[in-house]
């Protein structure tokens, strides 16, 4: 069984789509890969966050993003939250967005 990639909500789709063309062109590029390897691409493109969070980290010249996902039984990788980092640190909020969604998409594939 191959690497399905779902998104949170549409919401989330579209805000991931309306990236800088850079940025979306390397997260697509990225995608592509953890269709066919599996969501742990490791440093630099994914870092684990712990509890079963992980992101996707996209940099082009116009910046820096991090896409953060989850991955479910029948090899599926959700996309939850996705933001363009403006500080060094991910900001806390960002954590929390991501961490409640993460909750609820574990909550209702039990």
């Amino acid at each position: 069984m191959a690497w399905s990639v779902q998104y949170y909500s549409e919401t989330v789709e579209s805000e991931v789509l309306a990236l800088p063309p850079g940025l979306l062109a390397r997260y697509l590029r990225l995608t592509d890969l953890m269709l066919e390897f599996g969501p742990n691409l490791g440093m630099p493109h994914t870092q684990s966050m712990g509890d079963r969070l992980f992101e996707l980290r996209v940099k082009s010249k116009e910046g820096i993003a991090r896409v953060f996902y989850c991955t479910l039984i029948g090899e599926r990788i959700v996309m939850l939250h996705s933001f363009v980092k403006k500080t060094q640190k991910t900001p806390n909020r960002e954590l929390k967005i991501a961490r409640r969604r993460l909750k609820e998409v574990i909550d209702n594939d039990s």
